[in-house]
């Protein structure tokens, strides 16, 4: 998988950054600066083209997951995250993984999946139609996440179901709440902010 780093210092996160729909490894580094400018930021472009634009896992239709491409794009983003950490000797730092949009969406399936690996995530305009049949506990997992109100890609149903996701399996889920699908300043912000509590 394309991706690009910036290295920041010793006892700072890696940011595991996870663009939107038609985005690519770049899009998010000036959000990873503003989250935390000595943080490591990893971008990384996702797999599938969907009319050009690149996305994680390819959908059915709009709001639709593919549920098998889901879970096959998902694994190989996690060896290859995997591999990053192991190649830029930073096994001794936190990862927390970034996401918006689609990005934001397959964080929800590695934060489910590998919850030994990644225990933060920060979750800008998700949704997750997807049923779960995992139940394992999330106690250690710290959950930010930020959701617009008039969003016309995400209802408000979704997004109570993505929170719903970690609030019962005892994840700690803080949420701010936007106006439509666009990442604001605002959120990013609260982020940052979150992101210092959580040291």
């Amino acid at each position: 998988m394309k991706y690009t780093i910036q290295q920041g210092k010793k006892k700072h996160p890696v940011l595991i950054l996870l663009h939107g729909t038609g985005g690519d490894e770049t899009s998010l580094l000036e959000v990873g600066n503003l989250i935390d400018s000595d943080a490591t930021k990893i971008g990384i472009r996702g797999n599938v083209l969907e009319n050009g634009y690149p996305r994680y896992f390819k959908r059915l239709t709009e709001g639709v997951f593919d549920e098998v491409d889901l879970a096959e794009q998902s694994k190989q983003l996690h060896e290859t995250i995997n591999e990053l950490i192991r190649e830029h000797s930073l096994l001794d730092e936190e990862i927390v993984l970034v996401g918006y949009s689609n990005g934001a969406n397959i964080a929800i399936r590695l934060l489910l999946d590998y919850p030994d690996s990644y225990q933060k995530g920060i979750l800008f305009h998700p949704m997750y139609p997807v049923d779960i049949k995992e139940t394992k506990s999330l106690e250690q997992t710290a959950i930010f996440a930020s959701f617009g109100k008039a969003d016309p890609i995400v209802s408000m149903s979704e997004s109570y179901r993505v929170s719903d996701i970690f609030s019962s399996r005892k994840a700690s889920m803080t949420e701010v709440w936007s106006v439509s699908h666009q990442l604001t300043y605002e959120e990013i912000e609260s982020a940052s902010q979150w992101l210092v509590k959580q040291k």
